[in-house]
């Protein structure tokens, strides 16, 4: 079938689904099922929506179908000496680049290159009335107003079925090194505080309670200055430390206990929740784990002036697995799932029960 088949046959499954008032669950490669409230619908399977439409090297741009696997738009452009700037986990061989959009999930090189939402540049979708429409395009600021591809960025497939993505993409670093230094927390995040003030090209940070790690990237010039800057030993195993770290591969995470993602100000003091903690982002975001009930850990974080979501969970803890939102941000998010979806068939009670 050619990927204009593929888009039609999409397309009939809305129109029946909308004639039927059927719910749709959209999945690729389903690596992200874990993530949100618990799915619920019919199937409808984007994998087959697959390939790179169009990647231009020179232009630092690539557009892929939603279906297309993160591992194969990795290779492309490891190629070209290119990476994705916002180091997006997979969790699993079969992840795609429509699911890693719709979560919105970034690793540890998000905090000093952006989010995936800040790399988006265009995207196609199918509406909750069954039609194909695109937004944005190619290249960067091409549109006045609001840019609504971007909307699409973390919305968990509740406002639409992504055909297509267009990404930009940076060049890798010609030289990368992590340091290790042994700290109490305290002064590993004031460290790192102290080094951001500091033009320095670091590109991954994080603690794990004795140890705290800064990769560095850039030319050779810039990172071996930095190196006499900083101090430290070197980590002779350091891209498999960062790779444990982005895929949840890592000791800490080796729990059967509810794993949180709390999301603060880098400069906040340590939350006095009982349990586990690692931190990466400079401190801005910080990984739990913990039988903390979810009232706890969320009321915790929004007295922070953060959110917390459950990363991992039992399937009744899914339920409340984001923060609340404000009655204002709520509205909002409600007036916007009406504008994609009005009949409410797209990935229902993903986000929040009531959308």
């Amino acid at each position: 079938m050619t990927s204009q088949d593929i888009t039609q046959e999409l397309q009939a499954r809305v129109a029946s689904a909308l004639q039927n008032n059927t719910p749709l669950c959209i999945q690729g490669g389903g690596s992200k099922s874990f993530y949100g409230r618990l799915p619920t619908g019919d199937i409808l399977d984007t994998s087959k929506h697959s390939g790179i439409i169009n990647y231009e090297p020179s232009e630092l741009v690539i557009t892929a179908r939603a279906g297309t696997p993160l591992s194969v738009i990795e290779t492309a452009l490891v190629e070209h000496h290119q990476i994705l700037p916002f180091d997006p986990p997979h969790f699993s061989d079969t992840a795609t680049i429509g699911g890693t959009i719709a979560c919105n999930l970034s690793g540890p090189r998000r905090a000093y290159t952006g989010a995936a939402r800040d790399f988006v540049l265009g995207c196609k979708i199918i509406n909750g009335k069954g039609e194909v429409i695109s937004f944005g395009g190619e290249v960067m600021k091409n549109v006045a107003g609001y840019d609504v591809s971007r909307l699409m960025t973390g919305a968990l497939g509740t406002l639409g079925v992504l055909l297509e993505v267009s990404l930009k993409v940076i060049p890798k670093t010609a030289s990368e090194i992590t340091l290790t230094v042994e700290h109490e927390l305290a002064r590993s995040l004031n460290k790192i505080h102290r080094l951001a003030n500091i033009d320095l090209p670091i590109s991954a940070s994080c603690y794990d309670g004795i140890h705290s790690y800064l990769r560095l990237s850039g030319s050779e010039g810039a990172v071996r200055y930095a190196q006499q800057v900083i101090g430290g030993n070197e980590l002779s195993s350091a891209d498999s430390f960062w790779q444990k770290i982005k895929e949840h591969q890592h000791g800490f995470f080796n729990s059967d206990k509810p794993l949180w993602r709390l999301s603060v100000a880098s400069d906040t003091q340590p939350i006095d929740i009982t349990g586990k903690w690692f931190y990466e982002w400079g401190g801005a975001l910080r990984w739990l784990i913990s039988d903390a009930p979810v009232n706890v850990v969320q009321g915790a974080a929004q007295s922070a002036g953060g959110h917390a979501t459950l990363y991992r969970g039992t399937d009744a803890m899914r339920n409340d697995c984001f923060q609340p939102l404000s009655p204002a941000l709520y509205t909002l998010h409600k007036k916007l799932k009406h504008a994609f979806d009005p009949q409410g068939i797209f990935n229902p009670g993903r986000m929040y029960a009531d959308f």
